[in-house]
């Protein structure tokens, strides 16, 4: 799997790389209009969640999916080290109890103010203004966190993407039609074509019926550098 291989790759030369990760149905919804969404996605798909979190040095995600999924983002699906966990939310909206947060020995890092009920051990780097996605990279590696997963959700994959902050894309389809609902990527609109983003894609069929498409976003046309 080249999303894997590239990472792998990273990791050996000791180079930074930005990876995003969505579900989403075969008309581009990732839940349904009252947010359910458990689950979109085969149990295959979420082991290759789990296997991507394994080759990176942070997972992210964004304060509406801390407050609606609150998700471990663990490896317990696969072998590997866990990742350390990172959430931006400014305004320390989704609170202090999350399970990302929880004191299980993995470095956990908040783009926000601290709490006072924040467990021991969490890292806050402060946030007073909309955080670009270059100064959310820029601080952490400046931590040592140079392979990054923005997991979710669709708002901060979206602002990954349309700041060109993201070099691969792993685009997981569910062979369902929701027909109503969020959708996953949703950019600033172009008048043109040509305006396009033109990833490099490969896609493999995984065994429960989801396919992937893996987009290499640098090799592709129009993509912000």
């Amino acid at each position: 799997m080249r999303i894997i291989e590239a990472l792998r790759e990273a990791a050996a030369a000791g180079a930074p790389l930005v990876v995003a990760q969505l579900g989403q149905s075969l008309d581009g919804r990732i839940a349904t209009p009252s947010g359910h969404s458990h689950y979109i996605n085969g149990p295959e798909a979420i082991t290759l969640l789990h296997r991507l979190r394994a080759e990176v040095d942070a997972v992210l995600i964004g304060a509406g999916t801390a407050r609606a999924d609150d998700p471990q983002l663990t490896v317990r699906h696969v072998d590997g080290p866990s990742p350390a966990r990172v959430l931006i939310d400014r305004r320390r909206s989704a609170g202090a109890r999350l399970k990302l947060l929880a004191d299980d020995g993995c470095r956990r890092i908040v783009f926000g103010a601290p709490l006072a009920d924040d467990p021991p051990g969490v890292e806050t780097i402060p946030a007073d203004a909309p955080l670009a996605p270059a100064a959310v990279l820029a601080a952490l590696a400046e931590r040592g966190l140079n392979r990054v997963l923005v997991e979710g959700g669709a708002t901060t994959v979206s602002l990954f993407i349309a700041a060109g902050a993201i070099d691969r894309i792993a685009v997981l389809v569910a062979p369902m039609i929701i027909g109503s609902g969020p959708t996953g990527i949703a950019l600033p609109p172009i008048d043109r074509l040509d305006g396009a983003i033109r990833p490099v894609v490969a896609t493999e069929t995984l065994p429960g019926g989801d396919v992937l498409f893996d987009c290499d976003l640098r090799g592709g046309q129009n993509v912000a550098r």
